[in-house]
């Protein structure tokens, strides 16, 4: 993933530990997250997979069947290795926990009208590894303000906003007139899979937004041929265990 023009958030923790003594080793809670995946569901089995990324999938040893039925989502997960293989996937996992990502479709642009019904309101989309484009999906972390109210916000991604480029998206955000009191975080995912297919090339994604300082844009690499709904098969990367978030996110959007 090719980061350009963005905007970093101070004061993200990947992993931290306060302890006196200095030599216990740090071991990260199996309560926090440490990937980001798409929950799947085997067609003919109903088997709970999850799709690390675009070649790697895991295979839960403790979970069977999706909490969510045959519904594709995005998910923050804790996994840790298990012992074993099983033929079609690529690591074998014990899944400690497990908490869905709102999951949207892609918005074509209304023109004249994006405004009034998606807003502008300011936002930040935080760099670091839960903001990717993986599995046909951009998943993003972003930062805005909330007031007491629990007023909703909206989020969304539009396409065809730019005559040159159909992989230019915008991601607008709409505080729906509530007040700016208390930064608060989210993360969304957008289906990326109604974009111009890119026939097996890799093309420049790039995703638009109003930042607290004005315009800013980013960059990833898309292929389309990575928008798949079946089980890959090649060894993939190691699970990153040392890689956890502690945040606390808002659900008052989306």
């Amino acid at each position: 993933m090719k980061l350009s023009t963005f905007l970093i958030v101070p004061g993200l923790l990947i992993m931290s530990a306060c302890s006196n003594d200095f030599n216990k080793p740090v071991i990260p809670s199996k309560s926090l997250p440490n990937a980001v995946v798409t929950v799947k569901t085997e067609p003919d089995t109903k088997r709970l997979y999850l799709q690390l990324d675009d070649s790697t999938t895991l295979l839960p040893v403790n979970v069977k069947a999706s909490p969510y039925g045959d519904k594709q989502v995005r998910a923050l997960v804790n996994v840790s290795e298990a012992m074993g293989f099983e033929d079609g996937y690529s690591r074998l996992v014990t899944l400690n926990m497990m908490d869905s990502i709102l999951t949207k479709q892609i918005v074509p642009t209304t023109g004249s009208q994006d405004e009034p019904i998606f807003g502008r309101d300011a936002v930040d989309i935080v760099n670091d590894w839960i903001t990717c484009v993986e599995d046909g999906y951009l998943t993003i972390e972003f930062r805005t303000f909330w007031g007491d109210t629990g007023i909703k916000h909206y989020v969304n991604l539009i396409s065809g906003t730019d005559a040159d480029s159909p992989y230019v998206v915008e991601f607008r955000h709409n505080a729906n007139g509530d007040q700016a009191l208390k930064p608060g975080f989210g993360i969304v995912a957008f289906d990326l899979r109604s974009l111009p297919p890119t026939n097996g090339k890799t093309v420049k994604l790039r995703l638009k937004w109003e930042s607290y300082s004005g315009p800013r844009s980013i960059t990833f690499d898309f292929n389309s041929d990575s928008c798949t709904n079946t089980p890959s098969h090649p060894d993939g990367p190691t699970i990153n265990t040392s890689a956890t978030s502690n945040r606390n996110y808002t659900n008052t959007f989306e």
